[in-house]
């Protein structure tokens, strides 16, 4: 038995550390106030398409943790606002949430860390008194399970923490949180744990009233005359979103907590907004994101903690078109629903593009009307020659099961067959042509770089580490030797 309870604890350990030995990333998080949700099976299948190897959810939502399960890709679950007084004031409901939530799936879904609420101090500040307690409370259940080494325990905060984060050398939190934020760094420090930030430097460009560039806020190069330094160190900023890293930074270390890293939990650019929302255009949205995942991904850190890499979640996979607020507040994701992207990015370490610039896609309008849709269907799969056997029941395209999913599948299949003889891609005004390839998890496209023009049945793309350069790496060569380790401590698990 005491042998069994090793070889548990070591096996966890093991998938801890094969989380750090890969390096630098770029995760997304997941926000499901979004209609026609895909299953989370199709989720995860985009997910692994896209090589995207960490996701950070805001609950702890069971179907998505199952669809994760042996997918190697790391999770985050969130507790919710509304769940911290209860589990702040109770070790038995803390207990209980981690066997519930977290317990209970590993370790073959791969749960690292546990975040705390979203933006508590400033979402909700009744809660402060009880955020730090509940982080305890949560972290002695991990110990408890013999989590703790697999698990890190942390609580996403914004930008509004820290009042004046420029220049980032005098930056300090909201004095009037200091008990709050002292006990939170101890924690993190006592757990070796890492400051979860929100960081969008959309935000801090659309309401600085012109002090910075655009350029300055989607990582474009500025002129000589234009350099953003900081009188104080002399350090030169290239980005507004390297220098709200590093604003945090020095308000830590005005606590005296050094070493403790940050890794930036939500951040992004929205890609459509309203007529007093200019900036929000899909051409920023597409910069600021291209020009982020290459930023994170050469393992850098801001000017005070250059050796320290900004692991960073995008902020989201989905258009969250069900959240109330302006236009641009529905329009942060980076793919459609029927898993189509927004605009072109690369994504993953091997520079996958999710656009293709070469081949031209007819898709379903998004929010089109319904009958038009089920006409355009009809008339594609029927007369119009289609081969619609992919959008059937129990077939790599029938999931999501939404007439907007089918109608792009089915108009697709018509116009590539067809267009060289005069075919359109106008369906009585539902669809629109776009060099995004749709394809998403086994459902493939005609005309995508993957597909063999037979009607989109394929097998699911393969995915897994690779270097920047597409061969192998030392970090690829340390975590092949963890996966030997995790098979064998598997195994010694089976044979008690």
């Amino acid at each position: 038995m005491v042998l069994n309870t090793w070889l548990r604890t070591l096996l966890l350990l093991l998938i801890g550390l094969s989380g750090n030995a890969i390096g630098a990333y770029v995760g997304i998080n997941i926000g499901t106030d979004v209609s026609n949700m895909p299953p989370a099976s199709n989720v995860v299948a985009m997910l692994k398409a896209n090589q995207i190897t960490h996701v950070r959810l805001y609950d702890a939502d069971a179907h998505m943790l199952r669809a994760l399960s042996n997918s190697g890709i790391e999770v985050m679950v969130g507790v919710t606002n509304e769940e911290v007084l209860g589990i702040g004031e109770s070790p038995a409901a803390a207990a209980a949430w981690v066997n519930k939530n977290v317990a209970s799936y590993l370790p073959t879904t791969n749960i690292t860390a546990i975040a705390v609420g979203s933006e508590v101090l400033t979402a909700i500040p009744n809660a402060a008194a009880v955020l730090v307690p509940a982080m305890n409370y949560l972290h002695k259940a991990l110990v408890a399970s013999n989590l703790n080494f697999q698990v890190r325990v942390s609580s996403p905060q914004s930008m509004d923490v820290i009042p004046k984060p420029f220049p980032p050398s005098t930056a300090a939190f909201n004095s009037s949180w200091n008990s709050t934020i002292y006990q939170l760094l101890q924690f993190l420090k006592n757990t070796n744990s890492y400051y979860m930030l929100n960081a969008y430097p959309y935000f801090g460009y659309t309401t600085g009233n012109g002090i910075f560039p655009l350029d300055y806020a989607l990582f474009r190069s500025l002129s000589s005359v234009k350099q953003i330094v900081d009188p104080n160190t002399l350090s030169h900023y290239t980005s507004m979103f390297d220098a709200m890293v590093d604003a945090t930074y020095y308000a830590i270390d005005n606590y005296n907590m050094s070493g403790i890293p940050i890794v930036v939990t939500e951040t992004g650019w929205p890609w459509l907004g309203g007529a007093n929302e200019p900036d929000a255009t899909s051409e920023n949205a597409e910069t600021f994101n291209n020009n982020l995942i290459r930023r994170v991904l050469n393992g850098s850190g801001p000017p005070s903690q250059p050796s320290i890499p900004v692991n960073t979640y995008i902020y989201e996979l989905f258009n969250e078109d069900k959240r109330p607020g302006p236009v641009s507040e529905k329009n942060w994701g980076l793919f459609f629903t029927n898993g189509s992207a927004v605009y072109s990015l690369s994504l993953g370490s091997s520079g996958r593009v999710t656009g293709n610039s070469s081949t031209v896609f007819c898709i379903a309008i998004q929010n089109a009307d319904s009958d038009k849709l089920q006409k355009g269907i009809n008339w594609a799969c029927g007369q119009g020659g289609a081969n619609c056997a992919a959008i059937q029941e129990g077939k790599p395209c029938y999931l999501p099961n939404s007439i907007q999913n089918h109608a792009s599948y089915a108009y697709n299949d018509y116009y590539q067959r067809m267009r060289t003889s005069g075919g359109t891609c106008d369906f009585d005004g539902t669809a629109t042509t776009t060099q995004l390839d749709p394809s998403y998890g086994s459902c493939t496209f005609t005309g995508s770089s993957n597909s063999s023009g037979g009607g989109g049945i394929f097998p699911p793309v393969a995915f897994g580490p690779v270097s920047p350069q597409g061969g192998s790496s030392s970090t690829d060569f340390q975590a092949s030797k963890l996966m030997a380790l995790f098979s064998a401590t598997i195994l010694a698990l089976f044979l008690l």
